[in-house]
């Protein structure tokens, strides 16, 4: 454990954390000595990692929550707060993947792309927030931004369009409550093979395309994430506002 990066004595929450980079994080979270929130919508898997963070040592609370349901999130973070004593690190992980031809899309395509991405997110960073400003100041706050955030995709609209939102509102918080000592950031992560992307990385042929855009040729793992997270989450960031760290074999840099 890295003493710049140690996370001990910390409270993380991890928004879509039952699988793929929310579960890589949270687990990351634990290893770096922080007690960890699990939230998601679904139930499968929470009390799997519930229990493998615990055999790290570390204390865990798992929450049934959908993002979406804004009403909703007080309780979501009071119950965190009550259930570990306190938060300190925001991990806004959960999100969705609406992809295919501009042509074809619905209007519940859009607002399920822009509800889980970019208002759910913003609504849970309010929450941390609120209790960051409530406690005096100080907390990490990090989005999952995505190269698609300022690289248009095609048969990918809504996607950019929520991911570059988040962006900006990350840049928003950012200015808004560095004075506060609250640090808000982003990771920018390129493809990822997890459950939400399966369908498209294991097929053969969009996988060779696809890597044949990336300068390193191949696509980070979930735990290259949360290695981000880790630092984005820690002390060595203190000084870091409003930046998004990408994470993705060097995509955006051609």
């Amino acid at each position: 454990m890295s003493a710049r990066a140690s996370l001990g004595g910390r409270v993380a929450a991890v928004t879509g954390a039952g699988r793929g980079m929310g579960r890589a994080i949270a687990l990351a979270f634990a290893d770096e000595g922080a007690d960890v929130a699990v939230i998601d919508r679904a139930p499968d898997g929470l009390a799997d990692l519930v229990a493998e963070i615990e055999s790290r040592g570390r204390r865990s609370f798992p929450v049934v929550a959908d993002i979406v349901d804004v009403e909703g999130l007080p309780d979501v973070f009071g119950s965190i707060v009550e259930a570990l004593g306190d938060l300190h690190v925001l991990m806004n992980n959960a999100g969705v993947q609406v992809d295919g031809p501009a042509v074809e899309v619905t209007e519940r395509d859009w607002d399920r792309a822009m509800d889980v991405n970019a208002k759910g997110l913003f609504f849970c960073a309010q929450q941390a927030g609120r209790h960051f400003l409530a406690r005096g100041g100080g907390g990490k706050i990090i989005n999952t931004c995505s190269t698609a955030s300022v690289i248009a995709e095609t048969e990918f609209a809504p996607y950019c369009a929520s991911k570059g939102a988040v962006m900006q509102v990350t840049r928003a918080l950012a200015a808004e409550w560095a004075q506060h000592g609250i640090n808000v950031n982003g990771i920018g992560p390129t493809g990822v093979h997890t459950e939400m992307t399966r369908h498209q990385f294991d097929d053969a042929g969009y996988r060779e395309a696809f890597l044949a855009k990336l300068p390193a040729r191949r696509m980070p793992a979930p735990e290259d994430i949360a290695d981000a997270a880790v630092f984005l989450a820690g002390p060595g960031s203190d000084f870091v506002h409003g930046h998004v760290l990408f994470v993705d074999s060097g995509e955006t840099i051609v």
